[in-house]
């Protein structure tokens, strides 16, 4: 039986457990610039030494206006490679593979003077009212995502992640909620995720993994639940998605009565669903701090990797702990052999 600390292989990519550290934004760029800093270096090595076998660097934009704050990561210039390739090089050093999460925030972008979307639809009323993009500009976006996955195979990551999750642009796209356009882009709601994709899979070397972040379910009045996710979800497989990372929400203000659930695993069984329908490797997240419960999700075969966010925030080490927890064998680095 598969458990937490099986050795798992996605193409050419093989990781050492089913640990995965979840993208989560730091908004700790110093300059505006986009540039990682000493900060994002120490924060995600430390993880890789902490013994997660795959780490997400958190959501990364394809140009300066798709951040959500100017504090955040960018992928438009060759000169923010370096930064990146410097904690890729390091975390490969202690045992972990790496990943990236590409994206743009669209009507999320608090601090652009006028964000851009499908349609001028404000997120909510304290939100600035988004700019509809032409046709034209969404072909160029997909250029931009173009580019950055580019920078990123050159920066040495082993996978690239396309966020399409949280109410972000690909999300906009994706959601009739959102996407109100009556061009190609708004007759085909997943036209512009898959035209990405393909950009992607054109960057990529042959057995990189292609990585897809999705909200499986909407919380909103109006919103998508798990039967239109497992369509849109095929549309992006076909397209060449390899595994799913499977979370939920961030479209529209959330009414009482869709309040996602707070209990632990509440979106495991989002991630089994896609899983089971698409017949398609997934990571679960959302409350799995527990290492019992995350292993469970692997032995139970809910998904095929597990993504810890809050608790490898509050503990670099979790994965160390979780072993020695779980009683399962893991390579401890020898300076902290005797705290095991």
């Amino acid at each position: 039986m598969e458990h937490l600390f099986s050795s798992y292989k996605l193409k050419g990519m093989e990781v050492k457990n089913r640990i995965v550290m979840s993208p989560m934004c730091q908004y700790s760029v110093e300059k505006k610039d986009g540039v990682a800093t000493d900060w994002h270096y120490m924060h995600y090595v430390s993880r890789a030494i902490g013994g997660a076998g795959f780490i997400m660097i958190e959501m990364t934009d394809v140009e300066p206006d798709g951040r959500i704050s100017d504090y955040d990561l960018g992928l438009w210039s060759d000169e923010q490679i370096p930064a990146l390739a410097r904690i890729v090089e390091a975390c490969h050093r202690y045992g972990a593979k790496v990943g990236i999460q590409i994206a743009h925030a669209g009507r999320k972008a608090e601090d652009a003077d006028v964000p851009v979307a499908p349609s001028a639809i404000p997120f909510d009323e304290n939100s600035k009212t988004p700019r509809a993009l032409s046709t034209d500009e969404v072909k160029e976006l997909v250029e931009k995502f173009r580019m950055a996955v580019q920078r990123a195979v050159k920066a040495g990551f082993d996978a690239i992640e396309i966020h399409g999750a949280h109410g972000y642009l690909i999300h906009q796209f994706h959601s009739p909620l959102t996407n109100k356009r009556e061009d190609e882009y708004g007759k085909d709601l997943t036209k512009f995720g898959r035209e990405i994709i393909q950009a992607a899979k054109e960057e990529i070397p042959e057995d990189m993994p292609l990585m897809m972040r999705i909200s499986a379910k909407e919380y909103v009045e109006g919103g998508y639940g798990i039967n239109e996710s497992i369509e849109f979800a095929k549309e992006y497989q076909k397209a060449g998605i390899d595994i799913f990372d499977i979370s939920s929400g961030g479209e529209g203000p959330i009414a009482a009565w869709g309040k996602p659930g707070t209990h632990a695993a509440y979106q495991v069984p989002l991630a089994r669903d896609i899983k089971q329908a698409l017949n398609v490797p997934v990571i679960a997240v959302g409350r799995l701090d527990d290492p019992a419960l995350a292993n469970a999700v692997i032995g139970n075969e809910d998904a095929d990797l597990v993504a810890v966010g809050r608790g490898m925030l509050r503990n670099p080490h979790w994965a160390l702990e979780a072993a020695a927890k779980l009683k399962k064998e893991t390579a401890v680095p020898k300076q902290y052999s005797t705290g095991f």
